[in-house]
Protein backbone atom coordinates (compact mmCIF):
# COMPACT_ATOMS: atom_id res chain seq x y z
CA UNK A 1 0.00 0.00 0.00
CA UNK A 2 1.28 3.45 -0.95
CA UNK A 3 0.57 6.74 0.79
CA UNK A 4 0.57 9.93 -1.27
CA UNK A 5 0.52 13.57 -0.19
CA UNK A 6 1.77 17.00 -1.16
CA UNK A 7 5.01 17.56 0.76
CA UNK A 8 6.98 20.59 1.87
CA UNK A 9 10.70 20.78 2.60
CA UNK A 10 11.65 22.05 6.05
CA UNK A 11 15.16 23.12 7.01
CA UNK A 12 16.52 23.21 10.54
CA UNK A 13 20.21 24.08 10.57
CA UNK A 14 21.98 21.63 8.28
CA UNK A 15 19.10 19.13 8.36
CA UNK A 16 16.32 18.93 5.76
CA UNK A 17 13.20 16.85 6.16
CA UNK A 18 9.63 16.33 4.95
CA UNK A 19 6.99 15.88 7.61
CA UNK A 20 4.38 13.17 7.00
CA UNK A 21 0.98 14.85 7.50
CA UNK A 22 -0.81 11.93 9.15
CA UNK A 23 -0.45 9.61 12.12
CA UNK A 24 1.49 6.66 10.72
CA UNK A 25 0.58 4.39 13.65
CA UNK A 26 -3.13 4.95 13.08
CA UNK A 27 -3.09 4.71 9.30
CA UNK A 28 -0.53 1.93 8.76
CA UNK A 29 -1.24 0.08 12.01
CA UNK A 30 2.53 -0.29 12.46
CA UNK A 31 4.91 1.02 15.10
CA UNK A 32 8.62 1.01 15.85
CA UNK A 33 11.40 1.38 13.30
CA UNK A 34 9.72 1.91 9.94
CA UNK A 35 11.51 1.52 6.61
CA UNK A 36 10.07 3.55 3.75
CA UNK A 37 10.67 3.62 0.05
CA UNK A 38 9.03 5.53 -2.76
CA UNK A 39 9.45 8.76 -4.69
CA UNK A 40 9.73 12.43 -3.81
CA UNK A 41 9.15 14.74 -6.79
CA UNK A 42 9.64 11.61 -8.96
CA UNK A 43 13.06 11.04 -7.34
CA UNK A 44 13.39 7.53 -5.81
CA UNK A 45 14.28 7.31 -2.13
CA UNK A 46 14.70 4.69 0.58
CA UNK A 47 15.25 5.37 4.28
CA UNK A 48 14.14 4.73 7.83
CA UNK A 49 11.52 7.23 8.94
CA UNK A 50 12.50 9.61 11.72
CA UNK A 51 10.07 9.28 14.68
CA UNK A 52 8.71 12.46 16.26
CA UNK A 53 6.56 10.71 18.87
CA UNK A 54 2.94 9.59 19.14
CA UNK A 55 2.81 8.17 15.64
CA UNK A 56 4.18 11.19 13.78
CA UNK A 57 7.22 10.75 11.52
CA UNK A 58 9.29 12.66 9.01
CA UNK A 59 11.40 11.72 6.00
CA UNK A 60 15.01 12.86 6.09
CA UNK A 61 15.90 14.56 2.79
CA UNK A 62 19.42 13.99 1.46
CA UNK A 63 21.19 16.17 -1.09
CA UNK A 64 19.65 14.33 -4.05
CA UNK A 65 16.15 15.00 -2.73
CA UNK A 66 16.80 18.62 -1.79
CA UNK A 67 18.14 19.27 -5.28
CA UNK A 68 15.09 17.57 -6.84
CA UNK A 69 12.66 19.81 -4.93
CA UNK A 70 14.71 23.00 -5.13
CA UNK A 71 12.48 25.95 -5.97
CA UNK A 72 9.25 24.01 -5.37
CA UNK A 73 6.82 25.14 -2.66
CA UNK A 74 5.17 21.71 -2.66
CA UNK A 75 5.84 18.45 -4.46
CA UNK A 76 4.32 14.93 -4.64
CA UNK A 77 5.49 12.37 -2.09
CA UNK A 78 4.56 8.71 -2.51
CA UNK A 79 5.87 5.98 -0.24
CA UNK A 80 5.20 2.57 1.22
CA UNK A 81 6.28 0.95 4.49
CA UNK A 82 8.49 -1.89 3.28
CA UNK A 83 8.73 -3.71 6.64
CA UNK A 84 5.01 -3.66 7.50
CA UNK A 85 3.38 -7.02 8.19
CA UNK A 86 -0.22 -7.76 7.27
CA UNK A 87 -2.66 -7.62 10.20
CA UNK A 88 -4.83 -10.53 9.07
CA UNK A 89 -2.98 -13.76 8.36
CA UNK A 90 -3.98 -17.24 7.35
CA UNK A 91 -5.79 -18.57 4.32
CA UNK A 92 -8.87 -16.79 3.01
CA UNK A 93 -11.84 -18.39 1.25
CA UNK A 94 -12.01 -15.23 -0.90
CA UNK A 95 -9.89 -13.73 -3.66
CA UNK A 96 -10.09 -11.00 -6.30
CA UNK A 97 -11.54 -13.66 -8.62
CA UNK A 98 -13.95 -14.79 -5.89
CA UNK A 99 -14.76 -11.76 -3.67
CA UNK A 100 -17.24 -11.85 -0.84
CA UNK A 101 -19.46 -9.70 -3.06
CA UNK A 102 -19.40 -7.47 -6.12
CA UNK A 103 -19.74 -3.80 -5.15
CA UNK A 104 -22.64 -2.67 -7.35
CA UNK A 105 -24.82 -1.11 -4.64
CA UNK A 106 -24.60 0.06 -1.04
CA UNK A 107 -26.86 -0.57 1.94
CA UNK A 108 -26.57 1.73 4.95
CA UNK A 109 -25.44 0.31 8.28
CA UNK A 110 -25.07 2.58 11.31
CA UNK A 111 -22.94 1.98 14.38
CA UNK A 112 -24.72 1.50 17.73
CA UNK A 113 -22.02 3.45 19.60
CA UNK A 114 -18.86 5.45 18.88
CA UNK A 115 -15.61 3.78 17.88
CA UNK A 116 -16.98 1.36 15.28
CA UNK A 117 -16.94 3.46 12.10
CA UNK A 118 -14.16 1.47 10.45
CA UNK A 119 -15.85 -1.85 11.13
CA UNK A 120 -19.16 -0.40 9.91
CA UNK A 121 -17.60 0.69 6.61
CA UNK A 122 -16.24 -2.83 6.11
CA UNK A 123 -19.68 -4.26 6.89
CA UNK A 124 -21.30 -2.04 4.23
CA UNK A 125 -18.66 -2.86 1.62
CA UNK A 126 -18.76 -6.60 2.32
CA UNK A 127 -22.54 -6.84 2.70
CA UNK A 128 -22.28 -8.47 6.14
CA UNK A 129 -23.53 -7.51 9.59
CA UNK A 130 -21.51 -5.24 11.87
CA UNK A 131 -20.95 -8.15 14.25
CA UNK A 132 -19.58 -10.23 11.39
CA UNK A 133 -17.27 -7.39 10.32
CA UNK A 134 -15.91 -7.04 13.86
CA UNK A 135 -15.24 -10.78 14.00
CA UNK A 136 -13.48 -10.79 10.61
CA UNK A 137 -11.36 -7.78 11.57
CA UNK A 138 -10.57 -9.10 15.06
CA UNK A 139 -10.91 -5.64 16.60
CA UNK A 140 -13.18 -3.91 19.10
CA UNK A 141 -14.30 -0.31 19.63
CA UNK A 142 -11.67 2.30 18.64
CA UNK A 143 -9.33 -0.40 17.29
CA UNK A 144 -9.99 -0.10 13.56
CA UNK A 145 -7.32 1.61 11.49
CA UNK A 146 -6.93 2.20 7.77
CA UNK A 147 -4.22 -0.47 7.78
CA UNK A 148 -6.59 -3.03 9.32
CA UNK A 149 -9.34 -2.03 6.90
CA UNK A 150 -7.05 -2.53 3.88
CA UNK A 151 -5.89 -5.91 5.17
CA UNK A 152 -9.54 -6.90 5.65
CA UNK A 153 -10.44 -5.85 2.11
CA UNK A 154 -7.59 -8.04 0.86
CA UNK A 155 -8.86 -10.96 2.97
CA UNK A 156 -12.38 -10.50 1.57
CA UNK A 157 -11.19 -10.25 -2.04
CA UNK A 158 -12.58 -6.70 -2.38
CA UNK A 159 -10.40 -4.74 -4.83
CA UNK A 160 -9.01 -1.35 -3.89
CA UNK A 161 -6.54 1.18 -5.25
CA UNK A 162 -2.91 0.74 -4.26
CA UNK A 163 -2.60 4.32 -3.00
CA UNK A 164 -4.22 6.30 -0.18
CA UNK A 165 -4.43 9.95 -1.23
CA UNK A 166 -4.06 12.60 1.47
CA UNK A 167 -5.90 15.71 0.37
CA UNK A 168 -5.39 18.04 3.38
CA UNK A 169 -8.81 19.63 2.90
CA UNK A 170 -8.40 20.47 -0.80
CA UNK A 171 -11.43 20.39 -3.10
CA UNK A 172 -10.75 17.11 -4.90
CA UNK A 173 -12.92 15.11 -7.28
CA UNK A 174 -13.78 11.92 -5.42
CA UNK A 175 -14.13 8.56 -7.20
CA UNK A 176 -17.42 6.70 -7.54
CA UNK A 177 -16.72 4.57 -4.48
CA UNK A 178 -14.17 5.17 -1.74
CA UNK A 179 -13.43 4.97 1.96
CA UNK A 180 -13.06 8.52 3.30
CA UNK A 181 -11.12 9.65 6.36
CA UNK A 182 -12.54 12.70 8.12
CA UNK A 183 -10.95 14.89 10.78
CA UNK A 184 -12.70 14.24 14.09
CA UNK A 185 -10.80 15.07 17.25
CA UNK A 186 -8.03 12.68 18.21
CA UNK A 187 -9.08 9.94 15.80
CA UNK A 188 -10.08 9.79 12.15
CA UNK A 189 -13.72 9.11 11.33
CA UNK A 190 -14.42 6.74 8.44
CA UNK A 191 -17.32 6.90 6.02
CA UNK A 192 -18.09 5.80 2.46
CA UNK A 193 -19.03 7.47 -0.79
CA UNK A 194 -20.89 5.49 -3.43
CA UNK A 195 -22.50 6.94 -6.55
CA UNK A 196 -22.35 10.49 -5.17
CA UNK A 197 -24.06 9.57 -1.88
CA UNK A 198 -22.24 9.55 1.47
CA UNK A 199 -22.84 6.69 3.88
CA UNK A 200 -21.84 7.82 7.35
CA UNK A 201 -21.85 5.20 10.14
CA UNK A 202 -22.90 7.92 12.58
CA UNK A 203 -25.16 10.30 10.65
CA UNK A 204 -26.65 7.90 8.11
CA UNK A 205 -27.08 8.88 4.47
CA UNK A 206 -25.98 12.44 3.70
CA UNK A 207 -26.03 14.25 0.35
CA UNK A 208 -23.10 16.58 0.94
CA UNK A 209 -19.72 16.42 2.65
CA UNK A 210 -17.41 19.29 3.60
CA UNK A 211 -14.13 18.41 1.89
CA UNK A 212 -12.27 20.80 4.17
CA UNK A 213 -12.66 18.05 6.79
CA UNK A 214 -11.36 15.36 4.44
CA UNK A 215 -8.02 13.87 5.50
CA UNK A 216 -7.76 11.44 2.60
CA UNK A 217 -9.39 8.59 0.72
CA UNK A 218 -8.79 5.26 -0.97
CA UNK A 219 -10.75 4.29 -4.05
CA UNK A 220 -12.79 1.07 -4.16
CA UNK A 221 -13.38 0.04 -7.78
CA UNK A 222 -17.01 -0.93 -8.34
CA UNK A 223 -19.53 -1.66 -11.06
Amino acid sequence: MFYQFSGKLTREGDACFIRIPFNVWEVCDTQGTLSAQGTIAEQPFSCELTPLGKGMYEIAADQTITEAVSGKDTFPVRFTISNRKAYIGGNSPYSLANPIRKIDSMKLITQPNDGLCGQTCIAMLAGVTLDDACEIMHCRDWQASMGKMIDTLDYLGIPHADTIHYTAGSDVALPKCAILMEKMGRYSHYLLIHDGIYYDPTQGIIDDFDKENLVGYIEIPCA
